[in-house]
């Protein structure tokens, strides 16, 4: 191994890389090292660790709707190709030609007992580069001056233990060097989008409101309305036909005993939209034109340039809006869109700028709960409450066996247990809904148990998405079951392993919980014991 072209060895020192320089210092950390230093100048691309690749080892995606996953030092994914020819490369990568050229894990890489990481994401794009028989660990910054200086993103190497283990322990230092404080709330709730997705109407959310109030058998906190009640992409203050005003829509929640919730995506605007039409000075931009940051609802869709005074107030006018007229939660998404690479009003690094808008954000809403989701994941760090850790689930298991075709409830829910180191120490994980209904679905039991039983002894977010005139009795037993289940300190085994994972749950109202939860469409062992196919069962 070697951390700036030397073996690492406890010290200070300097580097000169063409236009910029570092001055750093290398300490140990337990039975690896720790990287710390001030970066200045413009440094580009920036080499920190070079290292020989393991065979195996697990990948991260640098934004929530990527995978997690286990993979071989030469693997590829071909469908990036379309990815990018489809202008959604952005999705998946900040520099998706790198992407698509090798086999990257950004923030962090680990294997039998090594974990690499980087603890932040302040200016710079940290990731890691399979090059050859090597592994390089970079920081990207995208060409931006940083002038008198700036904190370099710390690196750890961890070492020694099991992967798992390592993984806690970076999960706790990445905490605390972005200064994570855990909301106290980790919310039990109802979301529109998996029953009603666009086509929601405001009967629609009346008609479950009434249900949950009247019936215990739904204990929900937060209510929260999804994609389907704006008119357009970045015209939030705008209801379609049907609506109430913004604070007719919380009070009639809040009547009701449960917390107001709603989403946006804060960083979006469609072409279509008012926003973009009259405000396109305020995007991102290339060549001198609005630049496209993805496509999506059939549209192209921009991205706010949050670096902008005027829009940065916009933004913040939004948000400020949304809490006095009465909404608590605040369900963020397509969050990567400010994080694109293209020419701001200020010369920021592209994660720079994505920092600001949040911060933005958590301003308005003050104390509000604030949930991310397509969001890069290190940035957000110490600026959520929550985070969507995985892929969209949807009403079946499972549709392409790719990394990076969704969504579906297989790798929503294995994104859910890879990333579960991060609950607790970054922000409380959201593995997505839970789908309780047995009717117009195509889960079985076992998989909606599967899902259900694994996301409460991991005392993540417990989200319902079903018309709650479709939940029978079992559905309603599945979710007191699951909730009961909340609580304890989950720790995760069998992530290197064949697609069996032990999910062991200690210290919680419960007692020791222990559940192999076999996500594969075989049936696999644990020591001895036999899990059937998609399937989870209680261990003694």
């Amino acid at each position: 191994m070697k951390i700036f072209g030397k073996a690492p060895a406890p010290g200070a020192g300097r580097i000169d890389f063409g236009a910029c320089h570092i001055v750093y210092k290398i300490a140990r950390q337990d039975a690896g090292y720790r990287l710390t230093g001030k970066i200045f100048g413009k440094p580009g691309r920036i080499e920190v660790l070079r290292t020989k690749a393991p065979e195996i080892f697990l990948m991260n995606n640098w934004q929530s709707w990527g995978p997690m996953q286990k993979v071989s030092r030469g693997q590829r994914f071909p469908e990036f190709e379309e990815i990018r020819q489809s202008e959604r490369g952005y999705l998946f990568s900040p520099i998706p030609e790198d992407f698509r050229r090798t086999l990257i894990s950004d923030y962090f890489a680990g294997w039998d007992r090594s974990v690499l990481g980087f603890l932040t994401s302040r200016d710079a794009h940290p990731f890691f580069a399979v090059e050859g028989d090597e592994i390089i660990g970079y920081l990207e910054y995208f060409g931006a001056d940083l002038g008198d200086g700036a904190e370099m993103e710390p690196l750890v190497v961890l070492q020694g233990k099991q992967v798992e283990d390592l993984l806690e322990e970076y999960g706790v230092l990445a905490g605390a060097a972005n200064s994570v404080a855990l909301n106290p709330w980790n919310p039990v709730g109802w979301c529109s989008w998996y029953q009603y997705f666009g086509k929601l109407t405001w009967t629609d959310v009346l008609k479950n409101l009434d249900i949950a109030d009247r019936n215990p058998a739904f204990p929900f906190d937060v209510f929260q309305i999804d994609d389907g009640y704006e008119e357009d992409i970045g015209d939030w203050d705008k209801g379609r036909a049907g609506y109430p005003s913004q604070e007719e829509m919380a009070r009639a929640i809040r009547l009701r005993g449960f917390k107001a919730g709603i989403w946006t995506a804060p960083f979006s605007a469609a072409e279509t939209s008012d926003l973009f039409h009259k405000h396109p000075d305020w995007m991102v931009s290339e060549n001198g034109l609005p630049k496209v940051a993805y496509r999506a609802w059939g549209k192209a869709i921009y991205a706010l340039d949050t670096t902008h005074a005027e829009a940065k107030r916009w933004l913040y006018d939004t948000f400020a809006a949304q809490k006095k007229a009465g909404f608590e939660y605040f369900k963020i998404d397509f969050l990567f869109a400010a994080a694109i690479p293209g020419v701001r009003a200020r010369n920021v690094t592209p994660i720079r700028a994505y920092r600001e808008g949040l911060e933005t954000i958590r301003q308005a809403v003050g104390r509000g709960f604030v949930l991310g989701c397509g969001a890069p994941l290190l940035p957000s760090a110490g600026l959520v409450d929550g985070m969507r850790i995985g892929e969209d689930t949807a009403p079946y298991w499972k549709t392409k066996p790719s990394a990076f075709q969704g969504p579906n409830a297989f790798f929503a829910l294995r994104n859910a247990v890879m990333r579960q180191f991060m609950h607790g120490r970054l922000w409380l994980n959201d593995p997505d809904c839970i789908l309780l209904r047995s009717s117009d679905i195509g889960l079985s039991g076992n998989e909606r148990q599967l899902f259900a039983w694994a996301a409460g002894a991991m005392d993540n977010m417990i989200i319902a998405s079903d018309d709650l005139s479709l939940v029978g009795e079992h559905g309603k037993a599945l979710l007191e079951t699951t909730l009961g289940m909340r609580g304890g300190k989950a720790r995760i085994r069998g992530l290197l392993g064949d697609g069996l994972y032990l999910i062991e749950s200690k210290v919680g109202p419960a007692g020791v919980i222990t559940l192999a939860a076999n996500l594969e469409d075989k049936a696999l062992s644990w020591k001895g014991k036999t899990v059937p196919a998609r399937t989870a069962i209680r261990l003694p």
